[in-house]
């Protein structure tokens, strides 16, 4: 639905679609989503990567073989680049904050944040095969259920959400201006 977009002084402006926001609006808005949803990945993170870090302290970690050790070694670097990435964006709002520049900053942070969570989902597949492989001892199965764990994080976490864009929206392509805003608003309920 467009709508003609009056000033203050009752001018008629640029028509508005969608949720008739301005871009200023519409940043803030994307903002505040995308800090939700960094606050939930940023937990996860967290509180993983300071698992990961006691973990060389037990004192079954000595006798841990080589590619375990190797395993180790990488899970903690994934968890690195992963918490780096989930908390990248408040740094940018730092450096950002002031400079009329938000969706910018909406944007930048948000390709941060999707190459966070595919960090935090190889970081929690390397470290549920090096927690398999202690546990049972058995690398083959371990390999294949992590493995599996993985192929769960790329459907539920990828594969599901296109899908279902691609059934709401026609395509999984990038948005256009918001989700729904080509569309007419639907009757208020009664």
């Amino acid at each position: 639905m467009t709508m003609p977009d009056t000033s203050a002084n009752g001018r008629v402006g640029r028509p508005r679609t969608g949720r008739q926001e301005s871009p200023d609006e519409r940043a803030d808005r994307r903002w505040s989503d995308l800090l939700q949803e960094v606050r939930v990945a940023q937990t996860g993170s967290q509180v993983l990567f300071g698992f990961l870090l006691s973990v060389v302290f037990m004192p079954r970690f000595a006798q841990l073989g080589g590619f375990d050790h190797g395993l180790y070694v990488a899970t903690v670097i994934l968890g690195t680049l992963a918490t780096g990435a989930l908390t990248a964006p408040v740094a940018y709002h730092r450096i950002f904050a002031g400079r009329r520049l938000k969706p910018q900053l909406v944007d930048a942070a948000a390709r941060l944040v999707a190459t966070g969570l595919v960090l935090l989902a190889l970081t929690i597949g390397s470290a549920l095969l090096l927690l398999l492989r202690v546990a049972t001892g058995d690398s083959a199965s371990s390999g294949w259920i992590a493995g599996a764990v993985m192929l769960w994080f790329a459907s539920s976490w990828l594969l599901l959400p296109v899908l279902h864009l691609h059934r709401h929206n026609g395509s999984p392509g990038p948005p256009s201006a918001e989700p729904g805003a080509d569309r007419p608003p639907r009757d208020p309920p009664p």
